[in-house]
């Protein structure tokens, strides 16, 4: 698998961006832990790797993102050494969700890009099928809808999913993200382009 055409579709080139202020990189790097009832969002460890194969494999889970079904633990391991270079840069990146009562890694959520002249972040996620439609996503998202407000300088937090993927669309309205239209073809996956749904939140409506 290529992880360059994955990098690609979610940071805006190094020279097109407006540099993200201090604070906000030091958080990037820090990615300071979360606690919810029933997760742990924290940045990824190396022995990571093994748990993410688990459910990268599956081509259910890697149906709807923009990464390639993991074919071997090698995949999954490149992926936690991507996750660690950018908290190393102080560049968006994600947490792993970790299920306390299995202390499994189940799952990641994060930070995909950053505007730092509209002071906008995207966020995306992605989760073991074992634990669909248990509430755990919608879990996860809120408490990283909350950090987001109430401890970085942004205004606006969005995201998008294809539109093939309703049951992602219900997770953001859930959390509070509003509908705000289809953008056409807007995101190539996979050698295709695909249509989008893309969801808002602003600090106001956080508030």
């Amino acid at each position: 698998m290529s992880y360059f055409s994955f990098l690609k579709s979610w940071l805006m080139p190094e020279d097109t961006q407006t540099p993200a202020p201090r604070e906000i990189q030091s958080v990037f790097s820090s990615l300071p832990e979360l606690e919810t009832e029933r997760l742990i969002l924290r940045k990824a460890k190396f022995r990571d790797a093994a748990h993410i194969f688990q459910y990268a494999r599956d081509p259910e889970v890697s149906r709807y993102v923009l990464w390639d079904t993991h074919e071997t633990l090698a995949d999954s391991r490149a992926y936690v050494r991507y996750l660690r270079r950018q908290y190393a840069l102080g560049a968006p990146s994600s947490w792993v969700i970790v299920h306390r009562e299995s202390m499994r890694t189940i799952g990641t959520i994060g930070y995909m890009s950053y505007d730092a002249e509209n002071e906008v972040l995207e966020v995306g996620y992605s989760l073991a099928r074992e634990f669909w439609n248990q509430g755990i996503m919608t879990e996860a998202l809120k408490k990283v809808i909350a950090f987001s407000f109430e401890t970085l300088a942004v205004n606006r937090l969005e995201a998008v999913h294809e539109i093939g993927n309703p049951a992602s669309g219900r997770v953001l309205v859930k959390c509070g993200m509003k509908y705000e239209g289809i953008l056409r073809e807007r995101v190539r996956k996979k050698g295709r382009y695909v249509d989008v749904a893309m969801y808002g939140i602003i600090r106001r409506d956080y508030l």
